[in-house]
This record gives C-alpha cells, structure tokens and sequence, in this order.
C-alpha cells in the first residue's frame, strides 16, 4: 500500500468497515423504528463512504492519487459526524448511541488525518 505501514492499513481498513456496517443497522434502525428516512439516508451515504474511499485508496495510481482517496474519506467521516450531531440534537439517537458512535468517528478521522499528513511528508518530486 502506498504510503501507509501494513499495520495501519489494516487498523483503518477494519475499523472503517466495522463503522460501515455501524452505519447500515443505525439506518435499518432509524428508518424502521423511528421511521426517519431523510437525514438517515445521508448518515448511510457518508458512512459508508469512508471505508469504499479507504479501499480505493489501497490501489491509488500514485501517492498523490492515494492521498486524495483519502483527503475525501477525511471528509465523509466529517460529514458523517455532522449527521449524527443533528439526529442526537433532534432526538433520533440517544446520547448514549451518539458517544459511542460520535468516539468511533472521531477515531476514525484522527487515522485518516494521521495518514494523510504522514504520505505528503514522505513525498518526493519523484514519487508523486
């Protein structure tokens, strides 16, 4: 893999799949319990992005190619913290469900930030 140690690549790509699969009961459990389809479809849209763009990332073209697959997985997890802030703050998730989620989350983009920041150090002109 470019740009990443086997381990943390392993670290990443579990976890972001392990958050996706998170993702697909809460939006089961959203759209059929609490009957809320709109912001639940975008929760699972963002959710399960991250780890589609972590496993893209496995087979960049280059770094800068692998860094950009991972630029937005950095932004999906972001955008996937965001939902789940307004279905705590409305009520669709109980606190407890939002920690839990929100810690996963926030794990998940101090990774990929990590990651991000630790390729472009390594970059030369000659490997882009």
């Amino acid at each position: 893999m470019l740009g990443v140690s086997f381990m943390k690549e392993n670290n990443i790509k579990n976890k972001s799949f392990a958050f996706a699969v998170r993702m697909v009961k809460l939006y089961q459990y959203l759209s059929e319990q609490k009957r809320e389809f709109i912001l639940s479809k975008q929760l699972l849209r963002s959710g399960t992005a991250v780890g589609a763009m972590v496993r893209e990332a496995e087979h960049g073209q280059s770094k800068a190619d692998f860094i950009h697959k991972f630029a937005i997985a950095q932004k999906e997890i972001n955008e996937t913290i965001y939902w789940l802030e307004l279905l705590n703050a409305t009520g669709y998730v109980d606190e407890n469900q939002f920690e839990s989620l929100n810690n996963d989350a926030v794990e998940i983009i101090k990774i990929i930030t990590v990651i991000i920041k630790n390729t472009k150090n390594n970059l030369t002109p000659n490997n882009l």
